[in-house]
């Protein structure tokens, strides 16, 4: 709509629209069309028609072309009379963006289940799994400050402004600028040590305030891990249009070497070699999923698309990844853009096991593999649905990225990208059956909630008409979240003889006591076995990931408010320690109550005393609110909760 100083008259007036983006204004950054009754609207053009003439004002519909960039446009409107050349120019001053349309069908980004967008785009909380249990995470992407941020970072990545229209090229360029590996990007990765000069990856409550940091310093923010990356992609993608979900995958395999397998070296004696490889298996591993036809590649390869920001190997140069076809990663097609390769080995490929031999081409033979370690699950959160109590909302999408394991598929999809590396061939052409006599198991853990005992065991049985003596050792090992060892918690060696046919177990209990003073941030462990029969020289080795589970920040607060009016909230949670907690801190965070993360200081509690923090809070907008919640002590750290209420007109 346009309000001139006089009535409009069609039979003299000229009125023309100029949009530009960028300084250097050329053919797909510039659009400019006269206001007409008659324009036929062109998914090709712009296109400016007129739909209404009152009095001083017209009103009018701008059709862009499917493949205009996204940015923040220029706009002038010029007039002149049909019957001179002089002409009058108005300036709009205010922001115009122009985003990607998924609900259009011209659309590159266009998703045919139009209701999905309303997760996909506009829903601004979610949840991200770090292992087993969730994390809420405040996306705000309908935040004054995120588009703003969002054109800073590809002013940083120095995108050229005709290719912003392009999904494909969009989302490789954002996977690398969230990160700060190479263009002085938004997040800054840590993954362990210390974080007192920034904000530790796990004090967070949502993306807001690190986009906002980011664009009033023009600096990185300090720290991040990959769910921290993930999440702020997902509010960079949906404040865009571009439909995106935060993808969590359990047992993540570090491909470090493009052999699409994990490889563990060990000595003669069955010794761990941990710095022979360049290879990991992170507790788990978090990117994004991003929906967009693939019209570079052939048909079949559009639709969700893996996109990862943490920073990790170099693709082309840089620290970016994706989109990769996530039908392409399922079926092994490693030769499409964009990492497919990366991809396949981190939900699929095999753990083996070698050990040192003079007589192996390779120097190594294999002792063992595991075809079903990596990638047990991949999780996001369910549509339409949010938890703040529980796991009602999560999505198990592990059969989107891979066959179900130990089928003809699921080797047959692995063994097709072997097929196209020369240096995987190698690896697997070792590979071969062995027939061992002694079989063993390694008990798989859960989880275990702090403050309780655990215990390890591992099942021995020996096959054959001989009796065996085994030399087996088991450690329960400190570790962050991807695979780096922290400390030695419990390591314990037996001797055991099995006899023929027969079944043993070896079994290690560690007490709360024992781990407690060696954990680290997220509280993972790592379970490794190892065991060798004398007489035939058999080496076994396999290893278990868990979580330690922290209590959850429980809310109590009206299950309806009602906007514009004052209602209280306590939050709380029993410490689980058998000591005190002292520097007690929450932050809360929600998509329409408090705006920018509130710090809210909470008492020294005693040992198993109840920790809580009371505030008034304010709604500013009707409809479902949610929470989020974090707290940190020097003793405690990562506790985080949700909840989710009604706002009600007075």
């Amino acid at each position: 709509m346009v309000r001139f100083n006089r009535p409009y008259d069609e039979t003299k007036d000229l009125v023309q629209l100029v949009f530009s983006l960028g300084k250097r204004v050329h053919m797909e950054t510039q659009g400019t069309m006269y206001i007409r009754p008659d324009a036929v609207q062109d998914k090709h053009t712009w296109t400016a028609k007129l739909t209404a003439s009152k009095e001083n004002t017209l009103s009018f519909e701008v059709t862009t072309p499917v493949t205009v960039p996204v940015g923040n446009w220029a706009l002038q409107v010029v007039t002149r009379l049909k019957s001179t050349s002089q002409r009058m120019v108005y300036k709009y001053e205010q922001d115009l963006y122009i985003l990607f349309n998924p609900w259009n069908q011209d659309d590159q980004t266009y998703m045919e289940d139009s209701k999905l967008l309303k997760e996909y785009v506009l829903q601004d909380v979610g949840k991200v799994w770090q292992g087993r249990f969730s994390k809420p995470w405040a996306f705000g992407q309908f935040d004054d400050v995120v588009l703003p941020a969002c054109m800073y970072m590809l002013e940083r990545a120095n995108m050229p402004f005709h290719h912003r229209g392009d999904p494909i090229k969009m989302s490789r360029i954002i996977s690398r600028i969230v990160n700060v590996n190479d263009d002085g990007g938004v997040v800054i990765g840590r993954w362990y040590g210390e974080y007192k000069d920034g904000t530790a990856p796990w004090d967070w409550t949502g993306s807001v305030d690190i986009l906002s940091q980011y664009l009033k310093t023009k600096r990185s923010v300090a720290y991040g891990q990959c769910w921290v990356f993930a999440c702020v992609l997902n509010t960079v993608c949906r404040a865009l249009g571009l439909p995106s979900r935060v993808v969590t995958n359990l047992s993540s395999a570090h491909d470090g070497d493009k052999s699409l397998s994990i490889d563990n070296y060990f000595s003669e004696d069955m010794k761990e070699l941990p710095d022979m490889s360049p290879d990991s298996i992170w507790n788990y591993h978090v990117w994004n999923d991003v929906w967009m036809a693939r019209p570079d590649l052939p048909a079949g390869f559009g639709g969700w698309q893996a996109v990862d920001a943490t920073p990790q190997e170099l693709s082309q140069g840089m620290h970016q990844c994706g989109p990769a076809p996530v039908i392409a990663v399922k079926k092994g097609e490693i030769g499409f853009n964009y990492d497919v390769d990366f991809l396949l080995s981190t939900v699929n490929a095999d753990v083996l096991h070698w050990r040192k031999d003079d007589n192996a081409e390779l120097g190594y033979s294999v002792v063992g593999s595991d075809k079903y370690k990596v990638g047990r699950q991949i999780l996001t959160k369910k549509p339409f649905v949010f938890d703040p109590y529980g796991d009602k909302d999560v999505e198990d999408i592990t059969h989107q990225y891979k066959y179900k394991e130990g089928t003809n598929s699921e080797r047959i999809a692995l063994m097709n990208g072997v097929r196209q590396s020369e240096k995987a061939r190698r690896y697997y052409d070792v590979l071969k059956t062995m027939n061992n006599d002694v079989k063993f198991s390694l008990r798989d853990i859960e989880t275990v909630t702090i403050g309780n005992d655990f215990s390890v065991a591992v099942d021995i049985e020996n096959t054959s008409d001989k009796g065996h003596n085994v030399k087996a050792s088991l450690s329960a090992i400190s570790v962050y979240y991807n695979g780096v060892r922290a400390n030695v918690v419990k390591e314990v060696e037996q001797n055991i003889f099995v006899g023929p046919h027969k079944k043993e177990t070896m079994s290690v209990s560690v007490t709360y006591g024992e781990y407690l003073p060696k954990l680290v941030e997220h509280c993972n462990m790592k379970i490794s076995a190892m065991a060798m029969v004398e007489a035939t020289k058999q080496a076994w080795a396999d290893a278990d990931d868990f979580q330690i589970l922290k209590p959850k920040i429980d809310f109590k607060v009206n299950n309806k408010l009602v906007l514009n009016q004052p209602s209280p909230v306590v939050l709380s949670f029993k410490n689980p320690l058998d000591r005190p907690l002292t520097g007690c801190e929450f932050r809360l965070t929600s998509s329409g109550v408090v705006g920018r993360t509130m710090h809210l200081p909470a008492a020294n509690v005693e040992a198993h005393g109840m920790v809580h923090a009371e505030l008034k809070l304010m709604p500013k907008k009707l409809g479902k609110v949610e929470f989020v919640a974090t707290f940190k002590s020097v003793q405690l750290t990562d506790v985080h909760g949700a909840a989710s209420v009604e706002v009600l007109p007075k």
